[in-house]
């Protein structure tokens, strides 16, 4: 889940790559959209950063307002070896 910043980190078990792995993400959640980008990926952790931006209707046109770091966003990671 992620912090205040919209931050996770996933540490990967001790041995388990001997380089960066191929990390697919998943966000959990409805209401707002959200996108994530991979902030840092090594052989032992990837952390993920997400962003979230309502929805806003202006002069008739929908469009996405300002993205912000979203707190509490349950995200999942796949991990492969490269």
């Amino acid at each position: 889940m992620t912090d205040g910043s919209g931050n996770v980190t996933f540490a990967w078990p001790a041995g388990a790559f001997s380089a960066p792995p191929v990390v697919t993400v998943g966000l959990q959640g409805t209401g707002v959209m959200r996108s994530h980008s991979i902030t840092a990926n090594t052989a032992t952790a990837t952390t993920v950063n997400v962003i979230a931006a309502a929805g806003i209707t202006l002069l008739g046109i929908g469009v996405l307002a300002v993205g912000a770091p979203a707190a509490g966003v349950t995200v999942h990671a796949h991990a492969v070896a490269a």
